[in-house]
């Protein structure tokens, strides 16, 4: 398990390094087939969608691919919109085929659009920012980051459990070690890259504050994603990515941290 983890973990990775740097279109292409992946794993959970065909399921792809192609253009002035007419639809859906959904399913599909779709295309608006190339690592290094320090402190040192009922194996212990391992990864990657941007002096002192808030944000994200699947009785989203399970369960800390990093960097490194 430890080495398809491992494998599995650096071709994610490398993967990502591609896309982002890519940037543009591609960028925009995978996080809306990673979104739509992510909504369907959800969307089983929650019983929106199984081996027979689902409208309901189908409206939220739907408004994800419209949301995708505004994003990509910049109508940003459209955001509000998409949400209200997915909205519109859901409903509609939910009326039309009255009593297949439970109004819990309707509200589900609505949440599964926004929890995934809109918190991930964040990742894409700090990409195409000033320094974006530099800036949307940030995401990473608190998320992935945060989790990999967490898990060597916790394993050597941890003795107290953060939260017994939705994650036992999380200890206080790896909690602090997983803040400090992200500032300080923040710290060092200032330093390697803070030469190259047009922002410099002020990255020595935000990158690190950045990556110390959105790791602690990163363990609300994950104990969220743990919270829904124990309430669903399901121990992983899926089996797309080998010894990590569904994509939920690789990026449910990086959805939530995408926005922070994004306004963070709107407000202070632009």
């Amino acid at each position: 398990m430890f080495w398809t983890r491992l494998i599995s973990g650096i071709v994610l990775v490398a993967i990502s390094l591609v896309v982002i740097i890519a940037g543009g279109p591609v960028l925009d292409a995978a996080l809306l087939a990673v979104s739509i992946l992510g909504m369907g794993e959800l969307y089983r959970a929650l019983g929106i969608e199984d081996k027979k065909f689902s409208p309901l399921a189908l409206a939220g792809y739907l408004g994800c691919f419209v949301y995708y192609i505004i994003v990509f253009f910049s109508f940003t002035a459209y955001t509000m919109t998409v949400l209200i007419a997915l909205l519109i639809v859901l409903m509609a859906v939910y009326v039309f085929t009255y009593p297949r959904y439970e109004t819990s399913q309707v509200t589900g599909a609505f949440f599964g659009f926004v929890y995934v779709a809109v918190l991930l295309s964040c990742i894409y608006g700090l990409r195409e920012m000033k320094d974006g190339v530099y800036l949307v690592w940030l995401v990473f290094l608190g998320s992935w980051g945060c989790d990999t320090c967490a898990y060597c402190v916790g394993m050597l040192i941890g003795k107290h459990k953060m939260s017994p009922k939705l994650s036992p194996k999380k200890s206080v212990e790896g909690a602090v070690g997983g803040v400090a391992g992200a500032a300080l990864l923040g710290v060092i990657y200032a330093a390697a890259v803070g030469a190259r941007m047009s922002t410099q002096g002020r990255h020595m002192l935000y990158f690190p504050v950045i990556c110390a808030v959105s790791a602690l944000i990163s363990m609300v994200g994950d104990l969220a994603a743990s919270a829904i699947k124990r309430n669903h009785g399901i121990k992983d989203y899926g089996k797309l990515i080998p010894g990590h399970g569904g994509i939920l369960d690789r990026f449910d800390s990086v959805i939530f941290i995408a926005p922070v990093v994004y306004y963070f960097a709107q407000y202070f490194m632009q």
